[in-house]
């Protein structure tokens, strides 16, 4: 009965300290976005467009129309439209080393 109950126990320690080493490697994205994105016939205005803010770990660049080898990255990029509605717009982004 003891012999059976130290076996026991010292299986639930042992899944216990697997279980706590297995949720202290759990994975961290590799980048963070920021959307704002305000509304209405007003965000064709600097206060008023959409802006994508990379927070951490990637650069950004506008590829609605393909990709502009001319281009650079940016950690920030903002766009809009006049419209009452308006299509989403292709942002291409990296991941940073």
């Amino acid at each position: 009965m003891g012999r059976r109950l130290l076996v026991v126990l010292v299986a639930v320690a042992f899944t216990a300290l697997g279980w706590t080493l297995g949720r202290a490697q759990a994975l961290q994205p590799d980048f963070e976005l920021v959307i704002t994105a305000p509304g209405g016939p007003t965000n064709t205005t600097l206060e008023g467009m959409t802006k994508v803010e990379c927070v951490r770990g990637c650069e950004l660049v506008w590829v609605e129309r393909g990709l502009n080898p001319n281009s650079g990255t940016s950690p920030t990029f903002s766009f809009g439209c006049g419209a009452e509605w308006c299509a989403s717009g292709r942002i291409g982004g990296w991941v940073k080393p």
